[in-house]
Protein backbone atom coordinates (compact mmCIF):
# COMPACT_ATOMS: atom_id res chain seq x y z
CA UNK A 1 0.00 0.00 0.00
CA UNK A 2 1.34 3.85 -1.11
CA UNK A 3 0.57 5.06 2.72
CA UNK A 4 2.57 1.78 4.23
CA UNK A 5 5.35 2.77 2.20
CA UNK A 6 5.06 6.53 3.43
CA UNK A 7 5.06 5.90 6.94
CA UNK A 8 7.77 3.00 7.07
CA UNK A 9 11.32 4.54 7.51
CA UNK A 10 13.14 2.92 4.77
CA UNK A 11 17.44 1.96 5.07
CA UNK A 12 19.36 2.73 3.30
CA UNK A 13 21.19 -0.12 2.50
CA UNK A 14 24.08 1.73 -0.36
CA UNK A 15 24.63 4.40 2.36
CA UNK A 16 24.84 2.03 5.42
CA UNK A 17 27.39 0.08 3.27
CA UNK A 18 29.30 2.79 2.51
CA UNK A 19 29.41 3.65 6.42
CA UNK A 20 30.43 0.45 7.55
CA UNK A 21 33.12 0.23 4.52
CA UNK A 22 34.96 3.46 5.87
CA UNK A 23 34.76 2.54 9.34
CA UNK A 24 36.52 -1.16 8.21
CA UNK A 25 39.15 1.05 5.91
CA UNK A 26 39.92 3.38 8.72
CA UNK A 27 40.19 0.84 11.20
CA UNK A 28 43.04 -0.86 8.93
CA UNK A 29 44.97 2.15 8.42
CA UNK A 30 44.60 3.35 12.34
CA UNK A 31 45.92 -0.26 13.20
CA UNK A 32 48.36 -0.47 10.11
CA UNK A 33 50.35 2.41 11.34
CA UNK A 34 49.25 4.32 7.81
CA UNK A 35 47.72 6.73 9.83
CA UNK A 36 49.65 8.00 12.42
CA UNK A 37 47.63 10.59 14.15
CA UNK A 38 47.91 10.69 17.81
CA UNK A 39 44.77 11.39 18.63
CA UNK A 40 42.38 9.52 15.54
CA UNK A 41 41.87 6.40 17.68
CA UNK A 42 40.34 3.51 16.07
CA UNK A 43 36.35 2.67 15.85
CA UNK A 44 37.10 -0.07 18.23
CA UNK A 45 38.44 2.84 20.73
CA UNK A 46 35.31 5.07 19.86
CA UNK A 47 32.97 2.11 20.62
CA UNK A 48 35.03 1.60 23.92
CA UNK A 49 34.71 5.06 24.93
CA UNK A 50 31.16 4.93 23.68
CA UNK A 51 30.39 1.63 26.21
CA UNK A 52 32.53 3.66 29.03
CA UNK A 53 30.12 7.11 28.78
CA UNK A 54 26.81 4.89 28.75
CA UNK A 55 28.40 2.41 31.73
CA UNK A 56 28.84 5.61 34.30
CA UNK A 57 25.42 7.75 33.20
CA UNK A 58 27.14 11.09 32.47
CA UNK A 59 26.08 10.24 28.88
CA UNK A 60 22.64 10.46 29.77
CA UNK A 61 22.50 13.21 31.62
CA UNK A 62 24.38 15.19 29.15
CA UNK A 63 21.97 14.13 26.53
CA UNK A 64 19.05 14.82 28.52
CA UNK A 65 20.07 18.21 28.91
CA UNK A 66 21.09 19.10 24.96
CA UNK A 67 17.59 17.76 24.44
CA UNK A 68 15.97 19.65 26.86
CA UNK A 69 17.87 23.28 25.26
CA UNK A 70 16.70 22.25 21.99
CA UNK A 71 12.84 21.17 22.01
CA UNK A 72 12.19 24.67 24.35
CA UNK A 73 14.29 26.79 21.86
CA UNK A 74 12.95 25.09 19.01
CA UNK A 75 9.16 25.46 20.29
CA UNK A 76 9.98 28.75 21.01
CA UNK A 77 11.69 29.55 17.78
CA UNK A 78 8.29 27.86 16.01
CA UNK A 79 5.41 29.52 17.94
CA UNK A 80 7.28 33.01 17.24
CA UNK A 81 7.95 32.42 13.84
CA UNK A 82 4.35 31.43 12.56
CA UNK A 83 2.74 34.17 14.35
CA UNK A 84 5.18 36.79 12.62
CA UNK A 85 5.56 34.37 9.19
CA UNK A 86 1.51 34.28 9.09
CA UNK A 87 1.25 38.58 9.64
CA UNK A 88 4.22 39.12 7.42
CA UNK A 89 2.33 36.80 4.47
CA UNK A 90 -1.21 38.08 5.29
CA UNK A 91 -0.30 41.72 5.36
CA UNK A 92 1.61 43.04 1.74
CA UNK A 93 1.45 46.95 3.51
CA UNK A 94 3.54 45.26 6.52
CA UNK A 95 6.05 42.85 4.59
CA UNK A 96 7.15 45.85 2.13
CA UNK A 97 8.05 47.58 5.72
CA UNK A 98 9.81 44.25 7.34
CA UNK A 99 11.17 42.67 4.66
CA UNK A 100 14.77 45.21 4.94
CA UNK A 101 14.48 44.67 8.85
CA UNK A 102 14.75 40.83 8.67
CA UNK A 103 17.55 40.68 5.83
CA UNK A 104 19.23 42.56 7.95
CA UNK A 105 18.63 40.45 11.61
CA UNK A 106 18.61 37.13 9.57
CA UNK A 107 22.60 36.93 8.95
CA UNK A 108 23.32 37.61 12.25
CA UNK A 109 25.19 34.17 14.06
CA UNK A 110 23.66 33.06 16.74
CA UNK A 111 27.21 32.72 18.76
CA UNK A 112 27.30 36.38 18.84
CA UNK A 113 24.68 36.51 21.49
CA UNK A 114 26.64 34.76 23.88
CA UNK A 115 29.03 37.70 25.56
CA UNK A 116 25.58 39.39 25.81
CA UNK A 117 23.40 36.01 26.90
CA UNK A 118 26.31 35.44 29.49
CA UNK A 119 25.69 39.11 31.18
CA UNK A 120 22.65 38.49 31.56
CA UNK A 121 21.81 35.21 32.45
CA UNK A 122 25.19 33.53 33.19
CA UNK A 123 25.42 29.77 32.61
CA UNK A 124 22.19 28.78 32.57
CA UNK A 125 19.71 27.08 30.04
CA UNK A 126 18.48 30.87 29.38
CA UNK A 127 22.08 31.48 28.14
CA UNK A 128 21.46 28.42 25.17
CA UNK A 129 17.83 29.24 24.76
CA UNK A 130 19.24 33.16 23.47
CA UNK A 131 21.72 31.45 21.11
CA UNK A 132 19.08 29.35 19.74
CA UNK A 133 15.94 30.92 19.25
CA UNK A 134 16.90 34.23 17.26
CA UNK A 135 18.49 31.94 14.37
CA UNK A 136 16.09 28.84 14.26
CA UNK A 137 13.46 31.58 14.04
CA UNK A 138 14.23 32.79 10.71
CA UNK A 139 13.65 29.34 8.24
CA UNK A 140 10.25 28.88 10.30
CA UNK A 141 9.28 33.12 9.70
CA UNK A 142 10.18 33.07 6.09
CA UNK A 143 8.83 30.08 4.86
CA UNK A 144 5.77 30.59 6.55
CA UNK A 145 5.87 33.94 5.31
CA UNK A 146 6.59 33.07 1.48
CA UNK A 147 3.48 30.12 1.68
CA UNK A 148 1.08 31.80 2.91
CA UNK A 149 2.12 35.16 0.55
CA UNK A 150 1.91 32.51 -2.33
CA UNK A 151 -1.54 31.53 -1.56
CA UNK A 152 -3.41 31.57 -4.85
CA UNK A 153 -6.13 34.58 -4.75
CA UNK A 154 -8.71 32.50 -6.39
CA UNK A 155 -8.80 30.70 -2.77
CA UNK A 156 -9.30 34.21 -0.98
CA UNK A 157 -12.23 34.21 -3.71
CA UNK A 158 -13.54 30.92 -2.34
CA UNK A 159 -13.15 32.56 1.24
CA UNK A 160 -15.40 35.72 0.13
CA UNK A 161 -18.16 33.27 -1.49
CA UNK A 162 -18.66 31.40 1.71
CA UNK A 163 -18.69 34.88 3.60
CA UNK A 164 -15.81 34.23 6.03
CA UNK A 165 -14.56 36.66 8.17
CA UNK A 166 -10.78 36.97 8.26
CA UNK A 167 -9.98 34.80 10.82
CA UNK A 168 -11.67 31.57 9.05
CA UNK A 169 -9.96 32.96 6.14
CA UNK A 170 -6.57 32.21 7.55
CA UNK A 171 -7.55 29.53 10.04
CA UNK A 172 -9.76 27.69 7.32
CA UNK A 173 -7.61 28.46 3.83
CA UNK A 174 -4.16 29.97 4.30
CA UNK A 175 -3.05 27.70 6.36
CA UNK A 176 -3.79 24.51 4.87
CA UNK A 177 -2.62 26.03 2.22
CA UNK A 178 0.82 27.18 3.09
CA UNK A 179 1.22 24.17 5.33
CA UNK A 180 3.49 22.11 3.51
CA UNK A 181 5.88 25.59 3.43
CA UNK A 182 5.68 25.96 7.17
CA UNK A 183 6.47 22.14 7.72
CA UNK A 184 9.73 22.28 6.07
CA UNK A 185 10.67 25.40 8.17
CA UNK A 186 9.94 23.48 11.14
CA UNK A 187 12.42 20.58 10.12
CA UNK A 188 15.12 22.92 9.05
CA UNK A 189 14.60 25.08 11.94
CA UNK A 190 14.55 21.75 14.28
CA UNK A 191 18.39 20.88 12.66
CA UNK A 192 19.31 24.68 13.41
CA UNK A 193 18.03 24.17 16.98
CA UNK A 194 20.47 21.33 17.29
CA UNK A 195 23.73 22.67 16.02
CA UNK A 196 23.25 25.86 17.94
CA UNK A 197 22.50 24.06 21.37
CA UNK A 198 25.96 22.67 21.11
CA UNK A 199 28.04 25.49 19.79
CA UNK A 200 26.12 27.54 22.94
CA UNK A 201 27.56 24.67 25.28
CA UNK A 202 30.77 24.51 24.07
CA UNK A 203 31.63 28.13 24.41
CA UNK A 204 29.01 29.63 26.66
CA UNK A 205 26.66 26.99 29.11
CA UNK A 206 29.32 24.44 30.43
CA UNK A 207 26.91 21.20 30.91
CA UNK A 208 25.47 19.10 27.51
CA UNK A 209 27.02 17.18 24.87
CA UNK A 210 28.52 19.82 23.49
CA UNK A 211 30.45 20.78 26.70
CA UNK A 212 31.40 16.81 26.51
CA UNK A 213 32.98 17.50 23.32
CA UNK A 214 35.24 19.95 24.77
CA UNK A 215 36.17 18.53 28.30
CA UNK A 216 36.74 14.95 26.51
CA UNK A 217 39.14 16.85 24.16
CA UNK A 218 41.15 19.00 26.64
CA UNK A 219 41.04 15.90 28.92
CA UNK A 220 42.96 14.23 26.35
CA UNK A 221 40.43 11.45 25.62
CA UNK A 222 40.07 11.16 21.99
CA UNK A 223 37.78 7.98 22.16
CA UNK A 224 35.10 9.43 24.84
CA UNK A 225 35.47 12.97 22.82
CA UNK A 226 34.66 10.92 19.23
CA UNK A 227 31.87 8.98 21.05
CA UNK A 228 30.61 12.29 21.96
CA UNK A 229 30.48 13.34 18.28
CA UNK A 230 28.66 10.00 17.63
CA UNK A 231 25.97 10.56 20.01
CA UNK A 232 25.23 14.46 18.59
CA UNK A 233 24.63 12.44 14.79
CA UNK A 234 22.83 10.08 16.07
CA UNK A 235 20.64 12.34 18.16
CA UNK A 236 19.93 14.50 15.07
CA UNK A 237 18.83 11.54 12.85
CA UNK A 238 16.28 11.04 15.63
CA UNK A 239 15.00 14.18 16.33
CA UNK A 240 14.19 14.46 12.62
CA UNK A 241 12.39 11.05 12.46
CA UNK A 242 10.79 11.78 15.29
CA UNK A 243 9.43 15.13 14.14
CA UNK A 244 8.59 13.23 10.66
CA UNK A 245 6.62 10.82 12.46
CA UNK A 246 4.48 13.42 14.27
CA UNK A 247 4.15 15.48 11.20
CA UNK A 248 2.85 12.45 9.35
CA UNK A 249 0.35 11.53 12.57
CA UNK A 250 -0.89 14.92 12.08
CA UNK A 251 -0.95 16.13 8.74
CA UNK A 252 -0.07 12.88 6.39
CA UNK A 253 -1.63 14.64 2.99
CA UNK A 254 1.03 17.51 3.61
CA UNK A 255 3.76 14.98 5.08
CA UNK A 256 4.28 13.44 1.23
CA UNK A 257 5.15 17.38 0.10
CA UNK A 258 8.08 17.47 3.05
CA UNK A 259 9.61 14.44 2.36
CA UNK A 260 12.57 15.40 0.20
CA UNK A 261 13.21 18.37 2.87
Amino acid sequence: MPSTAIRTARINGPGLLTIVVCALLWEVLVRGGVIQYSYLPAPTAILAGLYELLSTGQLWADTAHTLQAVIMGWAIAVATGIALGLMLGVSPMLRRYSLASIEVLRPMPGIAFVPVALLLFGFSLKTELVVIVLPALWPVLINTMGGVAGVHPRLFEVGATFRLSRASVVVKIVIPAALPSILVGLRLSLTLALVLAIVAEMVGNPTGLGYAVVRDQQALRPALMFADVIVIGILGILLNQALMQLIWWLFPAASRRTRGA
